[in-house]
Formats: C-alpha cells, structure tokens, sequence
C-alpha cells in the first residue's frame, strides 16, 4: 500500500525523497541537494514536504514527491518539485500528491491560489486536474515551462462540501466531482 503523507525533515522518509529529487530533477540539471541550499538559502526549511510512500522491506521509500512553499501574505502557494519514481509513473501518485497539497492549501490554510511551473511534458496532467495554463511559455533550468494556476474552490451555497483526505481519495472515482 502505498500513503501519501507530509514529513519533516527529520522524518526518516526525508533521505529517500532527497534522493529521488536529485535522481529524477535536480541531477540531469546539474544539482544536488547542497547546490540548491547553497543557491536558495533557507527555502528547504520552509517548504512543506509531500510524499508517497512505499512499505519496502528494507524500510519505507518515497517514490514520489511534491513540495510546497506556501506565500501567507499573498494567500497563495507554489508547488514544486514534483517527481514520481520513473518505474511507478502512471499509477496515479502525481495526483494524489497534487490533491494532498490542494486540500492543505485550500481546506487548512484558506489559500486563494496554487501555481506551479509545469515543463512542457507535464501541462496536460496539470489540465486534467483543472489547471490553466497562464501567461506565455518560459525557459527555467534550460527547460521550457509555462505557469499553470488553480483558484480555491469556490464554497458550497448548500454547505455541502467535499473534502479530500490526505491519501487523495474523494469516495468518487473521476475528478468530476460528486454525483448529481
């Protein structure tokens, strides 16, 4: 079974989600975890971390993971460094780590806006969750990028809410919402 959970970086979990950013983001860019401390002091410290984690035998794994640093003052947040282990992808981790984060960043912390720098090979999962994409496309990390944005949910007239528990599950079983 497979959880989606958010860690300190004390957790134990934290040395394998390090491992898979610099595996699959940061090292076929030319980093590591130290070069991103040095070049973005403190920031490490103030992201929220998100993970998906694996039962393995020789001791829990992150196989995927997303970050978020959250902007009180603008009452918005940006997720970054999203990554799923290459041999996992296509089981629907990126989602629940993405729907994890908009429920903290929504239902928790009333945040009116969630963006992200999506590479172009990942704005079209971002539009299936409902993102758009926002203003003209961009190089970042000799990669091309284009801003992708959600609002907050607008709240229920009725009351009735929906709310996503933090493994990603709705109780429904597409991303249209709940039955009429």
């Amino acid at each position: 079974m497979i959880e989606i959970r958010r860690i300190a970086t004390d957790d134990p979990v934290y040395r394998t989600e390090v491992a898979l950013r610099e595996a699959v983001l940061l090292g076929p860019i030319g980093y590591d975890l130290a070069r991103f401390e040095r070049e973005y002091p403190g920031v490490e410290d103030r992201f929220e971390h998100y993970v998906a984690v694996f039962e393995h035998p020789s001791g829990p794994r992150a196989i995927g993971c997303a970050l978020l640093l959250i902007d009180e003052e603008a009452r918005t947040g940006k997720l970054m460094q999203m990554a799923v282990d290459p041999q996992r992808q296509g089981e629907g981790l990126g989602r629940r780590l993405v729907v994890a984060i908009e429920a903290r960043a929504f239902g928790e912390l009333g945040l009116e806006t969630l963006y992200c720098h999506a590479q172009e090979t990942a704005i079209g999962f971002y539009e299936k969750l409902g993102w758009a994409g926002e203003g003209p496309r961009f190089m970042e990390a000799g990669i091309e990028h284009l801003k992708m944005v959600v609002q907050a949910p607008p709240e229920p007239a009725d009351g009735w809410s929906q709310a996503a528990s933090l493994d990603g599950s709705t109780g429904y079983d597409d991303l249209d919402g709940p039955p009429p």
